[in-house]
């Protein structure tokens, strides 16, 4: 379990890709800090994935091929910056919202726009996705916790704050890019009853 806020970014070093699996090593300051342990999960761009090997400045991790085919892992390279958060412990505080590190789909960004002192980026999605991004809604995007601030056909939009751009890797984000997204298990859970016609069998006992 996480909240979508980023702890640290992490520098790819390495990705082995075995057919349409893939074991990925990334350097970051959470192992020298003692973050997290062998076994430990922890959210790469909003993926959770298990630690499987550390060393002094990095973890390894496997990547499933369920993961490489719903993510943009299969864009993954040396050198690339990752968003990272440490699964949640109990008693800590719930900033941003409940996120599994199940990521849904990926969204290209279509468009940015200057809003005063934030960003706005724009995203366009499958629109099988279309009814779990609502406004003022949240949303995952490659980790971070973000609000929904208008939503279009196929598409939605979301703003950065300063603080967002320079702690992730939404900075270097371009116009085509792909981004992981994973929308609100609450409104997972609402469609699907909705879609089952449960609702209504409820209101009829």
């Amino acid at each position: 379990m996480f909240t979508g806020i980023i702890q640290a970014r992490g520098k790819v070093v390495q990705v082995n890709r075995s057919g349409q699996q893939a074991k990925l090593t990334v350097e970051t300051s959470l192992v020298s800090d003692g973050t997290f342990k062998l076994g430990d999960s922890i959210a790469v761009n909003g993926v959770c994935l298990t630690v499987t090997d550390l060393t002094g400045t990095s973890f390894s991790a496997d990547v499933m091929p369920e993961t490489i085919l719903r993510t943009n892992f299969t864009q993954l390279a040396s050198g690339a910056f990752v968003n990272l958060e440490p699964s949640l412990s109990v008693g800590e505080k719930l900033d941003g919202h409940f996120v599994l590190g199940h990521v849904d789909t990926t969204a290209t960004l279509v468009s940015t726009q200057a809003d005063e002192d934030s960003i706005r980026l724009r995203f366009q999605i499958g629109t099988e996705y279309e009814p779990y991004i609502v406004e003022k809604g949240s949303v995952a995007i490659n980790g971070i916790s973000l609000t929904v601030v208008s939503t279009s056909q196929s598409t939605f939009e979301v703003a950065l704050i300063p603080y967002t751009l320079t702690h992730t890797n939404l900075s270097s984000l371009k116009q085509g890019d792909s981004a992981n997204i994973e929308t609100d298990i609450l409104g997972k859970y609402i469609v699907n009853m909705a879609k089952k016609g449960l609702t209504e069998k409820w209101t009829q006992r």
